[in-house]
């Protein structure tokens, strides 16, 4: 890869891994699917009106948005809400890596290594060892937090081969008009079920949450919005144009270093004996899946 890809994807990373402890900021006066509903509007709708759209069929772009956007981050504010640690968020998250890698092979035919497979085999035994770390207490994982988290690492997979379906129909479709018209697609979606979770009026209902947005609240969406969404899945989506689905995403593998000494900066959190394990074996299944045949080519 280019010097400037790898630059690039290290802002993605930096703008990812504080991207957790922002999401919980915005969950303290905010219902998932409100801000849901208010991230993706940030994002699409002041730009629609003078952005183009991409020139790809509609079903890219919006099943993009429906997978990416309602299916991944639905399920992670979702599992925020519900006691995923905002840390723990950022390392379970990269288990779309090998998600990805895993759907790659029978449905684009980019098939993997067997250091890639090996390192798939250290990370389900790290993920497993976090899984199994679970409480109910106060700063504790959740085990259904835990599980609506390896469901949006599966949608964001998921989202992943839309990207690269999309690069073999048109390889030079604009990453950044892609972005802000999928966008448009969860907007509907999350409203309706904020409306449906929440209800429109009462104490906690939509109107109520909306009238008492206060500075962390309208921050966390604008963050969301512009940095997480808008900047860093064009970038991300660029580099996944470029280079194959295996080469990009264990990248990622940086997004829990920076998401950890967040979560730790912001709320104290620190994770169990069992989860600093599973965390150190999903961080070398990461490192093993990217580096691992180099090593093995230089014997």
């Amino acid at each position: 890869m280019p010097r400037a890809d790898y630059l690039r994807a290290l802002a993605v990373v930096l703008i990812w891994g504080l991207n957790f402890v922002v999401m919980k900021w915005g969950l303290a006066g905010l219902s998932p699917m409100l801000l849901g509903t208010l991230r993706f509007c940030v994002a699409a709708l002041p730009f629609v009106l003078f952005i183009p759209r991409p020139a790809l069929p509609a079903r890219y772009w919006l099943g993009y948005g429906l997978v990416q956007g309602l299916g991944q981050f639905g399920l992670l504010f979702w599992a925020l809400s519900v006691g995923m640690t905002a840390g723990m968020a950022s390392v379970v998250m990269q288990s779309q890596a090998f998600f990805t890698m895993a759907l790659a092979a029978p449905l684009l035919g980019e098939r993997a290594r067997p250091q890639q497979w090996a390192g798939l085999v250290v990370a389900t035994i790290g993920l497993l060892a976090i899984g199994l770390s679970h409480g109910e207490g106060p700063g504790q994982m959740t085990l259904i937090g835990f599980v609506l988290t390896l469901g949006a690492a599966f949608m964001w997979a998921s989202s992943n081969l839309v990207v690269r379906l999309a690069v073999r129909h048109t390889p030079n479709y604009d990453p950044f008009a892609f972005i802000v018209w999928s966008s448009l697609a969860p907007i509907l979606p999350f409203a309706l079920l904020a409306v449906g979770f929440d209800g429109l009026g009462g104490e906690h209902g939509v109107l109520a949450q909306l009238g008492s947005l206060n500075n962390a609240g309208i921050g966390s969406v604008l963050y969301l919005a512009l940095l997480a969404t808008l900047a860093a899945y064009t970038l991300w989506t660029r580099l996944l144009k470029r280079h194959a689905a295996a080469r990009v995403v264990p990248f990622s593998l940086l997004v829990p270093v920076v998401g950890l000494w967040a979560a730790a900066a912001a709320f104290g959190e620190r994770p169990s004996p069992a989860q600093w394990a599973g965390t150190i074996a999903v961080l070398a299944g990461l490192l093993i899946n990217q580096w691992g045949g180099r090593s093995l080519g230089r014997r």
